[in-house]
C-alpha cells in the first residue's frame, strides 16, 4: 500500500512542477507588460529571415530593369512617330512642320537620358498608395536603422544599405516615369489640336496615341508587380508586424504618415482630445431630424441614399476611365490588355482529356494531353501540344493497359463572344503500339488532323485550376485516313 502510494507521488511532482512553471511565467508576462519592458522583450526575442532581404534586392532589380528597358523601347517608338509625322507634314506645311517639332526629339533623349540615370534617389515614396511597396520600403528602413533588432550579421547590414539605395532608385524612376507619361499625354493633345486640320496625319497621330496608352499600362504593370507579394515575403512582413517597434516605425515613417500627417500621440488618449464623442454625433442628428418636422427621418435617409448611389457613379466612372490607378486617359481605339505584359505571363499551361470508345480496329483509349498556349491578344490565343494515348481494352471483361501511340499539336482559340470560343488545329498522331522511339521515326505512321469547332471556357477562383475548357470539334480528314478515325472529338480541359 505505501509503495503505491509512494508511486503516485512521484507521477504527480512532474505535474506540480509544471504547474509551478506556468504560474511563474504567467506572473513574469504581467510583470513585463504592466512595466511595458513586453514589447521590448518581444523585440528581442524574434528572428527575421535574413536571406529574405536578398530576395526583395531581386525583385526589385528584375522591375528596374524592366522598367528602363520598356520606357527605353517607347520613347523611341514615340520619337519614331514624330518623325514620320514631320516627314509627312513637311510635305504639306514647311513651316509649321519645323514649328510643331522643334526640339522634340531632344526631348526623348532627354526623357531617355533620364529614365537610365536618375539624378538622384528618392528617400521616399509618391504618388498613388500601395499598401505593400510601403510595407517593403518600412523593412529596409527598418532593418538598416535597427540591425540588432532582426540579429543581422555584420555582412548582411552592409548589404541592406545596399538593398534600400537600389529600392530609392526604382522609386526615382517610377518618379520619372510619372513625368514622361505627363509629357507625353500633353505632346499628345498638342499634336492633336495642331494636326487635325491637315488631311492624311490620322493614320499617324492613331499610333502615337497607342504608344502614349500602351506605356502608361507598362508603368502600371510593374507596379502592380512591385506590389505583388509571393507567400515568402508575406510571411516575413508577417514576422515584422509582431515588433512593436516596427509597428511604431511604421505609423511615423510610412508613407500613409507622410500623407496624412499621423501625430506622434497617435492612438493614445490625448489624441482624441477635442474630436466629437458618438453620443454628441447623435444629438446633433437627432436636433437636426427634429427641425425637420414628422418627416424630417425620411427626409435625412432619401438624402443620405440619393449621396450614396452618387457616390458609387463616380467610384464606377474613375474605375472605368482609369482602371482604378489615377490614369485617366480613354483610349479611342480598343487596346490589347495583353500587349503590356511580359512573354511568361502571357503564356497559359492547360491538360486536357479525350476518351474514344473501341471499334474493330481500336481498344477503348483515352488521350492525356499538355498544352501550352500564348496569348496573342484578350481574344485570340495560339499554342503547341502532346498528348500521350492510353489503350484500356476491348471492354470491361477484357482489361489491358497498352500504350496506342503519341500526338503532337498544335492549337488557336478565338472568341466569339462572352466564354464562346472558335477553336481549331493541325495535329500529328503516332497510331500503333511503341515500347521504343526509334519506332516513332517511321512518319508513313504518323496521320494528320484538322480540326475545327467550339469551345467553352468557364472561368474558376480555384489557386491553381484557373478555366475549364469544353471542346467539340470536326476532324474534316478523319474520312481520308486508313483506318479511319471518329470524325467529332469530345475533349474537356483544365488551364493553369
Amino acid at each position: 500500500m505505501d509503495g503505491r502510494r509512494f508511486a503516485q507521488n512521484q507521477d504527480l511532482k512532474p505535474t506540480i512542477m509544471n504547474v509551478r512553471l506556468y504560474l511563474f511565467l504567467l506572473l513574469e508576462l504581467i510583470c513585463l507588460t504592466s512595466s511595458g519592458q513586453f514589447d521590448s522583450a518581444l523585440d528581442r526575442t524574434i528572428q527575421f529571415p535574413n536571406r529574405l532581404y536578398a530576395k526583395i534586392n531581386r525583385k526589385v532589380d528584375n522591375i528596374d530593369d524592366g522598367l528602363t528597358r520598356q520606357t527605353e523601347k517607347y520613347l523611341r517608338k514615340l520619337a519614331a512617330q514624330e518623325r514620320k509625322l514631320q516627314h509627312k507634314l513637311y510635305k504639306i506645311d514647311s513651316n509649321a512642320a519645323k514649328r510643331i517639332f522643334t526640339d522634340a526629339q531632344q526631348k526623348y533623349s532627354g526623357y531617355e537620358q533620364q529614365i537610365s540615370n536618375p539624378a538622384h534617389s528618392a528617400s521616399g515614396l509618391s504618388g498613388e498608395y500601395f499598401p505593400y511597396i510601403d510595407s517593403l520600403k518600412g523593412s529596409l528602413d527598418f532593418a538598416q536603422k535597427n540591425p540588432d533588432l532582426l540579429n543581422l550579421p555584420d555582412g548582411q547590414q552592409k548589404n541592406v544599405g545596399n538593398y534600400l539605395k537600389q529600392f530609392n532608385e526604382v522609386n526615382q524612376k517610377f518618379a520619372n516615369a510619372d513625368q514622361i507619361k505627363e509629357y507625353i499625354r500633353q505632346r499628345k493633345e498638342q499634336l492633336k489640336r495642331q494636326l487635325m486640320q491637315y488631311s492624311g496625319m490620322q493614320k499617324y497621330l492613331d499610333e502615337y496615341n497607342k504608344q502614349v496608352y500602351y506605356y502608361s499600362q507598362q508603368v502600371r504593370e510593374y507596379k502592380e508587380a512591385l506590389n505583388d507579394p509571393d507567400k515568402a515575403l508575406q510571411k516575413a512582413l508577417y514576422l515584422l508586424d509582431k515588433i512593436p517597434a516596427f509597428s511604431r516605425f511604421m505609423q511615423q515613417n510610412g508613407q500613409l504618415a507622410s500623407l496624412f500627417g499621423i501625430p506622434a500621440s497617435y492612438g493614445s488618449a490625448s489624441a482624441i482630445v477635442g474630436l466629437q464623442t458618438r453620443d454628441m454625433v447623435q444629438q446633433l442628428l437627432q436636433s437636426t431630424v427634429s427641425s425637420g418636422g414628422a418627416g424630417g427621418m425620411a427626409a435625412l435617409q432619401s438624402s443620405l441614399s440619393n449621396a450614396h448611389e452618387q457616390l458609387d457613379q463616380f467610384k464606377q466612372k474613375l474605375n472605368n476611365l482609369g482602371n482604378g490607378s489615377g490614369d485617366i486617359d480613354m483610349p479611342d481605339f480598343k487596346p490589347n490588355n495583353q500587349k503590356t505584359k511580359s512573354f511568361l505571363k502571357r503564356l497559359e499551361l492547360g491538360v486536357n482529356i479525350q476518351t474514344v470508345r473501341a471499334s474493330g480496329w481500336f481498344p477503348t483509349s483515352t488521350d492525356f494531353g499538355l498544352s501550352l498556349g500564348y496569348k496573342i491578344s484578350n481574344k485570340a490565343t495560339a499554342g503547341i501540344g502532346t498528348s500521350f494515348n492510353v489503350g484500356w481494352g476491348t471492354s470491361i471483361q477484357h482489361i489491358h493497359l497498352t500504350t496506342q501511340g503519341i500526338s503532337l499539336r498544335s492549337f488557336f482559340d478565338f472568341k466569339l463572344k462572352k466564354n464562346l470560343y472558335a477553336s481549331g488545329g493541325y495535329e500529328m498522331t503516332y497510331t500503333k503500339a511503341f515500347t521504343t522511339l526509334a519506332q516513332l521515326e517511321t512518319f508513313s505512321l504518323w496521320q494528320p488532323s484538322g480540326l475545327i469547332g467550339i469551345s467553352k471556357m468557364v472561368s474558376l477562383t480555384g489557386k491553381i485550376v484557373k478555366k475549364t475548357k469544353v471542346s467539340i470539334l470536326w476532324d474534316f480528314l478523319s474520312y481520308s485516313q486508313r483506318p479511319q478515325t471518329q470524325p467529332f472529338i469530345f475533349r474537356v480541359g483544365y488551364n493553369f
